[in-house]
């Protein structure tokens, strides 16, 4: 069963609904990522989620998720991104870049063990990361990579002709605000 409809955001502006039937954006997820919300016990989304679903799958410029602390931004933007990591041939680059590695740290284990099921590699990237685990991601650079601003400056600087050399391509970019 569906979860009930919540009030929309007021923030988000979308189109009205063009039916009377209740459209859960939910259900525009990747069917493993569903599986997920469910196996954790979720009701349903948060508004900040449901709302950014279907302007995020469809993006074809900057999104914007604003809302308060601790309302559900993280999935709100990962959850799209990451059904349109594995509904693609080629897996792509989904980058996210905080300012604080404690908050990279918290995203890697929020997002660890969705990735794991959808087989998506999750990779967080600072100095406390071993040189090794940093190597075996730029081989295959693909999936998550949860970054600071001064790491990613050093692997333009330090790393980028592998970046050249693997052709790189980013399909989503996330910054996040503290």
């Amino acid at each position: 069963m569906a979860p009930p409809r919540r009030k929309p955001w007021k923030a988000m502006t979308l189109p009205p609904s063009s039916s009377d039937s209740t459209v859960y954006n939910i259900e525009l997820l990747d069917e493993r990522i569903r599986r997920w919300v469910w196996s954790k016990g979720w009701t349903g989304l948060r508004d900040a989620q449901e709302l950014a679903i279907p302007v995020l799958l469809r993006a074809q410029r900057d999104v914007i998720i604003a809302a308060a602390t601790a309302s559900g931004k993280t999935e709100a933007a990962f959850l799209p991104i990451l059904s349109k990591l594995v509904g693609n041939d080629e897996m792509g680059l989904a980058l996210y870049i905080s300012p604080l590695k404690a908050l990279i740290n918290d995203q890697w284990g929020r997002l660890d063990q969705l990735c794991e099921e959808l087989e998506v590699p999750v990779v967080p990237w600072h100095g406390d990361i071993s040189q090794t685990r940093k190597r075996q991601f730029m081989k295959h650079p693909q999936g998550v990579l949860l970054i600071t601003p001064e790491s990613l400056e050093a692997m333009f600087v330090l790393r980028g002709h592998e970046l050249k050399r693997n052709r790189t391509g980013i399909s989503s970019c996330l910054l996040a605000a503290t």
